[in-house]
């Protein structure tokens, strides 16, 4: 990955102009509504401007190449993790808060930096195995104070805020490495964020049982529903994204998306539900926080990461040979 080859890629060109095709159709939607019709139209502008702004960002962190990408989705890892440190009380503890960040910064590095033994970009035996380095880490805090009560709430949390958001997410960030990075990349976001918007919209159109009633009550099943068949439609209309892959692999791809997009969105509004709040950070106007944003990725990565190494070689898929 680097300018010239995001260039001379089909695939990069393609999305790139199906970006501007949405951003361009949603602004004239938003002009129509506010001058034609008259409609109040304050948090859809919000929304859409908030779109201008991480569209561009992610399209030129891509663009911009393999390691300044794996940067740029590092930094989103660090701040996604601190919102959920903010919000679960965790920030107070610096020390567990401060292994944490050491931990999604190490899945960073291994990422970027080339295998020792095989000489491919990211070293994946590291990345695979690095959470027992940083879970050792974290319960080595505790042996260090001397300390014990009190210590499992921290623990717990610093657990599941590395694995969840640093390595979970992480995935995201070593298929930077891919042979077909941009395909699979840009896939992967375009996808995510189309499921998250059908869900709303086949919700606000036909909506009438709630999914969950006390983790989201707004979702409902005839949202999750028409996700998911958009979500099994979309692989193969934008096939073009991974032309080696077969139709189990489509299907897969768009069950994959359709479902645990879905529920990564609810495990997030899980943790909000009981923690009383509605947003785990205000940073992106009309979206909430970081967190808010890549929850749905949290899930779908790791998934669609595995999927593509069992069925394709890794010398063919990831650069990386096991």
């Amino acid at each position: 990955m680097n300018p010239s080859a995001a260039l001379s890629s089909e695939i990069f060109r393609i999305y790139i102009g199906i970006l501007l095709t949405l951003l361009v159709v949603g602004g004239g939607l938003i002009a129509v509504l506010r001058w034609g019709l008259k409609r109040d139209v304050g948090h859809a502008w919000q929304s859409y401007s908030s779109w201008l702004k991480m569209v561009p960002l992610v399209v030129l962190g891509i663009f911009a190449g393999r390691v300044p990408l794996i940067v740029l989705l590092t930094i989103l890892a660090i701040f996604a993790f601190k919102e959920y440190a903010r919000a679960t009380g965790l920030y107070r503890d610096w020390l567990m808060t401060g292994t944490v960040y050491l931990g999604i910064i190490s899945v960073g590095v291994v990422s970027a930096i080339y295998d020792p033994r095989l000489h491919t970009p990211g070293w994946y035996g590291l990345f695979s195995i690095l959470p027992a380095y940083v879970i050792a880490a974290i319960f080595l805090i505790p042996i260090l104070r001397n300390r014990c009560e009190g210590q499992l709430q921290a623990i717990a949390l610093s657990i599941v805020g590395f694995l969840y958001i640093g390595w979970m997410f992480g995935h995201l960030v070593f298929l930077s490495n891919a042979n077909n990075a941009y395909g699979y990349l840009l896939y992967l976001i375009f996808a995510v964020e189309v499921n998250d918007i059908a869900a709303y919209t086949f919700g606000k159109l036909f909506g009438r049982h709630a999914l969950r009633s006390n983790i989201s009550p707004k979702k409902t099943w005839e949202g999750s529903l028409g996700a998911l068949c958009v979500s099994m439609v979309l692989p193969w209309l934008l096939r073009f994204s991974f032309p080696q892959f077969n139709a189990l692999e489509l299907i897969l791809t768009g069950l994959i998306v359709g479902i645990t997009g879905q529920l990564g969105d609810l495990s997030m509004s899980v943790i909000k539900r009981d923690l009383g709040v509605k947003d785990m950070g205000a940073l992106i106007r009309g979206h909430g926080g970081i967190l808010d944003r890549i929850d749905s990725l949290i899930y779908v990565t790791p998934l669609f990461f595995h999927m593509v190494r069992w069925f394709h070689d890794f010398c063919n898929s990831l650069v990386l040979c096991s």
